[in-house]
C-alpha cells in the first residue's frame, strides 16, 4: 500500500527485476522505499528466462512477480504502477512527477528503467523479438543449439557475434542485410569456417506464433531457420536521467561506476540501462548492489 507520505528515502524508477532487488536491498535495511513502474519490460515476449539458477526456464512474468510478492511483504516498500514524466532536484533530493499527476519527493533516486529496443524496419521481426529473434546466447543458445539459425547483423560487431553464436551452432549464415563491411580478413576467417555469408536484403521474417519459419528477402528468395539472433539499435527506456544531468556513455549507457553511482551525486542505475550484459541475472545482482549503496550513503550522511 501507499505510504500516507509522499517523502521517500529512496524512489526506484523501474519495477523490473533490478528495481524490484534493489527494493529488497533497501527494505529490508529499514529504508521507506517507492518503487513506481509502468508495467512494460522488455522482455515481456519472451517466453523463457535462462541462465539464471534456481528460476531456470521460468517465464519472465513469473519470475517478476514473484519477485514483487517477496519484496512487498516488507512494510517499508510501496508500489505505485505508473509512469514517471519529470523529476528535478531539489535542496534536500529529488522531486518525482507521474503521468497521473501525483508528485514525490526522495532523497536518493535510482533509475532501473531498461532499454527501448528499436526495431529495424523488417516486417514480422518484432513479432519475433525475444522468441526466435534473440540478442543473448546465454540466454537462449542452448534451446537452439545444433539447430539452423542466422545471424543479422553487419561490420566489426557481426565478426565477434559469428564468433560468438558459432560455438552452439555449425549450421549458421551471416545476413549482412546489404552490402557487407566486413573488411577481407574478417570475410575469409567466417567463410574458413563454412559459414556464408548473404547481402540481400531482408524483406520479411515469416513466422507462427512468433517463430521463425523463413527469411525472405527482397527478391522474393527464401531460406528456412530456426532462429535468429540479431544486434539492433537500443535507446534509454527512460529519458530522465539525461535531463537530470546524468552522463549517457558512447555505447548508449547511463555512466555508472563500481557503485552504480551515476555522474549525479544521489542519482544511483542499475540493470539494461548501464550495461551490455543483459540478462535477468545479472540486472539482479547490480539491484541488490546498487540498493546496499544508497543504504551506506544514507547512513554516512547521518552518522
Amino acid at each position: 500500500m501507499m505510504e500516507d507520505s509522499k517523502h521517500f528515502d529512496v524512489i526506484i524508477i523501474g519495477g523490473s527485476y533490478a528495481g524490484l532487488s534493489a527494493g529488497m536491498a533497501l527494505g529490508r535495511s529499514l529504508r521507506n522505499v517507492l518503487i513506481i513502474d509502468g508495467g512494460k519490460p522488455c522482455n515481456r515476449q519472451t517466453p523463457h528466462s535462462h541462465n539464471f539458477v534456481t528460476h531456470d526456464g521460468q517465464t519472465p512474468k513469473y519470475i517478476a512477480e514473484a519477485a514483487k510478492d517477496q519484496v512487498l511483504r516488507y512494510n517499508t516498500v510501496s508500489f505505485l504502477e505508473d509512469v514517471v514524466t519529470s523529476g528535478s532536484k531539489t535542496e534536500n533530493g529529488f522531486i518525482i512527477n507521474t503521468q497521473s499527476g501525483a508528485s514525490f519527493a526522495a532523497s536518493k533516486l535510482l533509475f532501473a528503467t531498461g532499454l527501448s529496443d528499436q526495431m529495424p524496419d523488417i516486417k514480422g521481426f518484432a513479432e519475433c523479438w525475444g522468441i526466435s529473434v534473440l540478442h543473448c546466447p546465454y540466454c537462449h543458445g542452448y534451446e537452439v543449439k545444433h539447430e539452423s539459425i542466422g545471424l543479422i547483423v553487419n561490420g566489426d560487431i557481426a565478426f565477434e557475434f559469428t564468433r560468438l553464436i558459432s560455438n552452439w551452432t555449425k549450421d549458421l549464415t551471416l545476413f549482412t542485410n546489404g552490402k557487407s563491411t566486413l573488411n577481407s580478413e574478417q570475410t575469409k576467417k567466417i567463410k574458413e569456417h563454412h559459414i556464408e555469408i548473404i547481402e540481400t536484403e531482408i524483406a520479411e521474417i515469416e513466422h507462427k506464433d512468433g517463430y521463425v519459419k523463413n527469411i525472405v528477402f527482397k527478391d522474393g528468395s527464401k531460406q528456412k531457420l530456426t532462429a535468429i539472433f540479431a544486434k539492433i539499435a537500443f535507446k534509454q527506456h527512460s529519458e530522465l536521467p539525461e535531463q537530470l544531468g546524468c552522463e549517457i556513455n558512447e555505447q548508449g549507457f547511463i555512466q555508472v561506476d563500481d557503485l552504480q553511482r551515476t555522474t549525479i551525486p544521489g542519482i544511483y542505475a542499475a540493470g539494461d540501462n548501464t550495461t551490455m550484459a543483459r540478462a535477468v541475472s545479472v540486472a539482479v545482482a547490480a539491484g541488490t548492489k546498487s540498493g546496499s549503496f544508497i543504504n551506506k550513503e544514507l547512513i554516512d550522511e547521518t552518522f
